[in-house]
């Protein structure tokens, strides 16, 4: 006999305080698109090797589809939701913009992200820094190229 037990999960998402209900075997991606309704974080492979899904945990990005959503209990978690301000998009989304570092979408979130904590750690990363910082996201729309550009602008609109 199989029971459905569920976890309840405080955690912090973007800044604010959330509690939710998850079985032990939901990923955090699940949790976030299908509990919490935050659909920025795209599932592409659902095996940790595109970035689509890339979050912030505590400091570090992650997969959040490899990640189990029990495991947030007590953790600082940010989202792509949480980049941009009501006063307009970060500059990383806007260099992504203006540089056409994106095309169908499924890559961004993770890409911005992913950017958006290399450039709070290192301001003004080179070339080959931020392609193998991004080394665990995959595009197969823009190219790399494009979003590299797009990183650099950004780190040069933040004071990098």
């Amino acid at each position: 006999m199989t029971t459905n037990t569920k976890s309840h999960v405080t955690t912090t998402i973007n800044g604010e305080t959330v509690e939710f209900l998850c079985e032990p075997r939901q990923s955090l991606l699940e949790c976030l698109r299908d509990i919490l309704n935050l659909t920025g974080a795209k599932e592409g492979c659902n095996d940790g090797n595109c970035g689509a899904c890339t979050v912030e945990l505590d400091g570090r990005i992650v997969d959040s589809c490899l990640v189990f959503g029990v495991e947030a209990q007590g953790k600082q978690i940010n989202t792509i939701e949480g980049v941009a301000n009501p006063e307009g998009l970060h500059p990383i989304q806007q260099a992504f913009l203006e540089n056409a570092a994106l095309q169908c979408g499924i890559c961004t979130p993770g890409f911005i992200v992913a950017t958006k904590s290399l450039l709070e750690n290192e301001p003004n990363p080179s070339e080959t820094r931020i392609r193998t910082w991004l080394a665990g996201n995959l595009c197969r729309c823009t190219g790399y190229d494009k979003i590299v550009k797009a990183v650099v602008a950004a780190a040069k609109q933040m004071g990098g």
